[in-house]
């Protein structure tokens, strides 16, 4: 099947492949059948050499044990990722006893399931050993009904250091070396992570620490039946467009202690839609497939993304039968959507479109790219889940991709997702390497596939699987100097493993959702390539990745006009408040020890500042803490800005084709959010903390937004609209100068049509012109803001446009800001009063966990409200005792 203008026709062509979400679970059966003992909470861990033992949580992890118990301080404290190296050099074993009753022992198949092990152990019961693990991802059961004893039973699960096992296997692997050895210095990580079936951002990543952990990250319980027992539910739907009808496809992964005859009942009782099927069931595990039409007289509601739509979903009931016994029965969330990834032709450009459509719609993709919310897993509570991608929905996002060097997330995190609108481009856990193709490695890696794919494609949310991160763009670019006469070995490497094992697998288990070999990619053209193109950078196809940190941010000509941007930023440091508990006083400066180790991004620390310095004064306080926190501040203003700019740069790009390239349907920046405490290029802080990028995000991704740049000197103002219906809008231009909060002049143009999903011109003016008519202007002494209007009034945010950089600006001068806090029925305000335009209006309070309705802005008027939704208990006292204010000429 051509992926070119692929719509996922399946079933001799007459179906559109589509989808319904239920979420996994295992099967409520009548007590009889089957019973289930959780094996987790306190086990005893102990060191190799046994100078170590202690009480430890499961699900939990080596470190967070250490740390509970008192043997280690908070790892993320100044240069504890160094200090505490040793853990992940040591083997560590996990034990537990337990006992179990006779009405357990004594069913037909008892099984101990283990659904997260991290990463290499050998898991032993009674003194027998029951098996090996090699790969984080993977679930693990074990028969073990003739290993249980009446009184006491001793699980040991033995794990050896992922960081020496990773070393060995590279030594194991002597034919050809499998790049890159070992991350950069500046990242002070540890090697050989590609050859570890394991997060692979736990050796270290560019934005994290390297703490390679070691436990059993997910539940272990026993597993107990004597019919069968149901391990997961699927589902995908298929939609027959000729007859206008839903289908479902309900797979049951069962397993069976011998055959089993009975009858399957599946039903949606919202859509007056119920079908029963004889089936049987083979001993052991299989999986079972069912086809239930959906009543045609019942009105399906369809799933859309964030600000397109709802996300209704509907209860799907699957029960089993034998001999009139309920054997099975359960419940899960089922929902409706349709996707499609257009790669075809574009009139008046070389090259294939890239866009999604969802339930027949073309949608933009705005959002960002998402990474472990932790270096330690157990300690991602449910809470901070929600926050952080409910503070992705608040921004106007409708997409986040879940990148390939961390970890197929939670089922919590999908399920959150499907509840909010959040599309999901779910990478595999492949990235920024070459990996080797030994078939073990090849068979655990084709397990993991089966089981995520069969987990999650149930959830409405992932609407495209991706491969890999970077690799074929690693090996395209020549990342790791591969001699031309080797480069065959590893092209074929990465065939075999994306494209004849991972691909294969997802287009057998999931034909509901695209698939992509890696981002980025050209996609249909990497295909026709051999699966590794020329350019996989090319404008004219796929997605990219772009990051420059030395050209002028500003200048939106520095960006690729290209079809899909699922990567670009730029750097900040977090909160003072942030980095305050994990570092002293002598921390706090710029050019500290604590600073340069925090940075893994190398020079990162001095681009900042140099990107900053070509538009605004740097901070120089001769107080050193002042100088340091208006340092972070300079830092986050740089970054807001810069993404802005290259955002708006991405969604005035939909409609058009400039020199054959154009129409672009994504952007999604990076980061979201940031795994400790550190410089990133995240807009959330650890802790969950907005940074100005966040804030600015709420704008740029707004449904309707005008965009304004130059362009050989002249102003033009761009409506961009992502709505389903037509709007005719006018562009106002209010043009201030830095020394008067009372407008020069104002300019308005006329009624322009602008039709949903597009970007149109609607303003354009020379600013010699603009100015000229205003009086009293110069570039260097005004500047613009601008918005959109229709018959109703404003649509969308204002925006504004600088003529000059701020650090040259005439006229701009200390606001002196004054704030009243107040708590009314709606809760808390903040009013502001200043006596100039200011710029870049800063509100932080510290420690208080919330998040302003507005933040960051530019301070034109001489009075503004902003409420503060607060994330726990708070009073005006608190807040106002905790509030500061910052303005950009605070800084110097």
């Amino acid at each position: 099947m051509t992926l070119r203008g692929n719509i996922f026709i399946c079933a001799l062509g007459v179906l559109l492949c589509l989808f319904v979400g239920v979420l996994s679970g295992f099967s409520s059966v009548t007590k009889q059948q089957q019973q289930t003992q959780s094996l987790d909470g306190k086990w005893s861990l102990s060191n190799s050499n046994g100078s170590l033992l202690l009480p430890a949580e499961v699900p939990g992890c080596v470190h967070s044990a250490l740390q509970q118990q008192g043997y280690i301080q908070d790892p993320y404290f100044r240069f504890n990722d160094l200090s505490y190296r040793w853990i992940a050099f040591d083997n560590w074993t996990y034990t537990t006893t337990f006992k179990v009753s006779a009405q357990v022992r004594t069913k037909q198949k008892v099984l101990l399931a283990f659904d997260g092990v991290d990463t290499v152990a050998s898991i032993w019961l009674n003194g027998d050993i029951l098996g090996n693990t090699d790969n984080m991802f993977r679930r693990y059961d074990f028969s073990v009904r003739d290993l249980l004893k009446d009184g006491d039973n001793v699980l040991t699960v033995r794990f050896l250091s992922p960081v020496l096992y990773a070393s060995e296997r590279r030594k194991a692997h002597s034919a050809y070396r499998v790049p890159p050895e070992c991350p950069p210095d500046v990242q002070k990580g540890e090697c050989h992570v590609n050859f570890i079936r394991k997060e692979q951002s736990s050796f270290s990543w560019d934005w994290g620490p390297s703490f390679p952990t070691m436990g059993l990250w997910k539940g272990v319980r026993l597993e107990a039946f004597d019919v069968l027992q149901l391990i997961q539910v699927s589902s995908v739907p298929l939609y027959n467009l000729s007859l206008a009808q839903w289908r479902v496809q309900v797979e049951l992964l069962v397993d069976a202690v011998q055959t089993t005859d009975g009858q399957v009942t599946l039903s949606i009782p919202e859509l007056d839609t119920e079908q029963t099927f004889q089936t049987q069931f083979p001993s052991g595990k299989t999986k079972n497939t069912f086809i239930l039409y959906i009543n045609t007289s019942s009105q399906v509601k369809l799933w859309w993304p964030n600000r397109h739509g709802g996300q209704p979903f509907y209860q799907l009931t699957v029960r089993g039968f034998q001999d009139g016994f309920l054997i099975l029965n359960t419940k899960s969330k089922v929902y409706f959507r349709t996707v499609e990834l257009v790669q075809e032709p574009i009139v008046g450009s070389p090259g294939l479109s890239f866009y999604f459509r969802i339930n027949g719609k073309p949608v933009f993709l705005k959002g960002s790219n998402w990474i472990p919310a932790h270096s330690f897993q157990d300690q991602i509570s449910p809470a901070v889940l929600r926050n952080l991608l409910q503070s992705a929905a608040d921004a106007n996002m409708n997409t986040l991709r879940v990148w390939g060097g961390g970890v197929y997330e939670q089922d919590l995190f999908y399920s959150i997702c499907d509840e909010l609108g959040i599309m999901i481009w779910q990478d595999f856990m492949f990235a920024c390497a070459m990996y080797p193709t030994e078939d073990d490695f090849i068979q655990t890696v084709r397990e993991e596939v089966t089981q995520q794919v069969q987990r999650l494609k149930s959830h409405p949310s992932i609407i495209i699987w991706s491969g890999n991160n970077e690799n074929e763009a690693a090996l395209a670019t020549d990342w790791f100097s591969i001699p031309a006469s080797q480069r065959p070995v590893y092209t074929k490497d990465y065939v075999t493993l994306y494209v004849n094992n991972i691909r294969k697998i997802v287009q057998e288990e999931d034909q509901s959702r695209p698939f992509l070999v890696s981002s980025p990619t050209n996609g249909a053209e990497s295909e026709q390539e051999g699966w590794v193109a020329k350019n996989p950078y090319d404008n004219h196809y796929g997605d990219t990745h772009f990051y420059s940190y030395f050209l002028d941010c500003w200048d939106w000509r520095t960006f690729p006009r290209t079809r899909f941007a699922s990567e670009y930023g730029f750097q900040s440091w977090p909160s003072f408040s942030t980095l305050q508990p994990v570092s002293v006083k002598e921390d706090w400066n710029y050019d500290s020890n604590f600073t340069s180790h925090r940075q893994h991004h190398q020079a990162g620390n001095q681009e900042m500042l140099l990107q900053a310095a070509l538009h605004f004064h740097l901070p120089n306080s001769t107080d050193p803490l002042k100088r340091f926190t208006d340092t972070l501040y300079i830092t986050q203003v740089m970054q807001a800005q810069c993404v802005k700019t290259q955002t708006e740069f991405y969604r005035r790009s939909q409609t058009e084709i400039i020199e054959g390239k154009g129409h672009t349907m994504g952007a999604l920046y990076w980061q979201l959010n940031d795994i400790w405490q550190a410089p990133s290029w995240s807009s959330i802080e650890f802790g969950g903390k907005w940074k100005m990028l966040h804030y600015f995000a709420q704008n740029f991704f707004a449904a309707v937004l005008p965009v304004g740049f130059e362009d050989a000197d002249t102003l033009f103002i761009y409506a961009v609209s992502d709505l389903s219906h037509d709007l005719k809008l006018t562009a106002v231009v209010t043009v201030y100068s830095w020394t008067d909060q009372d407008p020069v002049c104002t300019r308005k143009s006329d009624l322009v049509l602008v039709p949903g999903g597009s970007a149109v011109a609607i303003f354009k003016q020379p600013v010699p012109a603009l100015l000229a008519g205003c009086g009293r202007c110069t570039r260097l002494t005004c500047l613009l803001t601008f918005h959109l209007e229709d018959s109703s009034g404003q649509q969308g945010p204002t925006n504004h446009h600088f003529l000059c950089s701020p650090k040259d600006a005439q006229g701009l001068r200390r606001p002196s800001i004054t704030a009243k806090v107040q708590e009314d029925e709606y809760g808390l305000t903040v009013t502001l009063h200043t006596a100039s335009v200011a710029p870049f209006v800063w509100l932080d309070v510290g420690n208080v966990p919330g998040r302003f309705s507005s933040n960051g802005f530019l301070m034109v008027s001489r009075n503004i409200t902003v409420s503060f939704k607060a994330w726990r208990p708070t009073s005006v006292a608190e807040l106002s005792r905790s509030l500061t204010i910052t303005s950009l000429t605070d800084v110097y």
